[in-house]
């Protein structure tokens, strides 16, 4: 009989340490689970911002090349656009804003901000979900990303050759008579343009052009660094 007694002692005893012990397991699945969700809502948000910043730049470069395609035929007009300069960042930054929103997060603070040295873009999100412990204040997960648009092309004129002299006209014109007019030059082919190890000829008649890939390269800031 005492040893009967005993044993539900024991139980007795036993019972609130194992429902201790499962309070204390509950509790840490769930720090777990808020831990892990918080990650995920920060790694969403740096998704945005790298994604964003991506759409900025891609958007820049696609305008440097249709510019470069319409003063195609006047290379002096070309070292601002190679350098990649000549774009409009307020259309990059409406792209950032569209892809951010197809992320689940906004533009925060300064959003968008165009950079002239290197060209880049460098993005700002906050995320649409909020992270922290229930009964906490919630906050909004915020990441930034810098899109960088490497120019690939240089230009380099070909030297101009000496002007040939010209015998005078045997057979000048009569006192008011008008003279012929001269011949428009023949376009030449435009040579001098290098991207990355591919020499370019670019035939006026027929210009085979570099695509926007290979003008400019693309890239997060940090990679391949």
């Amino acid at each position: 009989m005492t040893g009967a007694c005993r044993r539900r002692g024991d139980t007795g005893q036993a019972f609130p340490v194992y429902i201790a012990a499962v309070g204390g397991l509950l509790f840490l699945a769930f720090v777990y689970f808020v831990v892990g969700q918080a990650a995920a809502t920060r790694n969403g948000a740096q998704t945005a911002a790298d994604a964003a910043a991506l759409a900025a730049a891609d958007d820049a470069r696609e305008q440097l090349r249709r510019g470069w395609i319409e003063v195609i035929l006047d290379p002096e007009a070309w070292d601002a656009i190679l350098r990649g300069e000549a774009y409009d960042p307020s259309s990059g930054c409406q792209q950032a804003a569209s892809f951010a929103a197809k992320n689940d997060a906004a533009l925060f603070g300064d959003g968008c901000d165009p950079l002239s040295d290197p060209p880049a873009f460098r993005v700002t999100v906050e995320s649409q979900e909020t992270v922290g412990l229930p009964g906490a204040k919630a906050q909004h997960a915020i990441a930034s990303a810098t899109a960088l648009i490497e120019p690939q092309c240089f230009f380099t004129p070909p030297e101009k050759p000496e002007p040939e002299e010209t015998e005078p006209d045997p057979d000048p014109t009569e006192p008011g008579e008008e003279p012929e007019p001269e011949p428009e030059p023949e376009p030449v082919p435009i040579t001098g343009l290098t991207c990355g190890e591919k020499d370019w000829t670019i035939d006026p008649d027929d210009p085979v052009l570099p695509s926007a890939a290979e003008l400019f390269t693309v890239r997060l800031a940090g990679d391949d660094e």
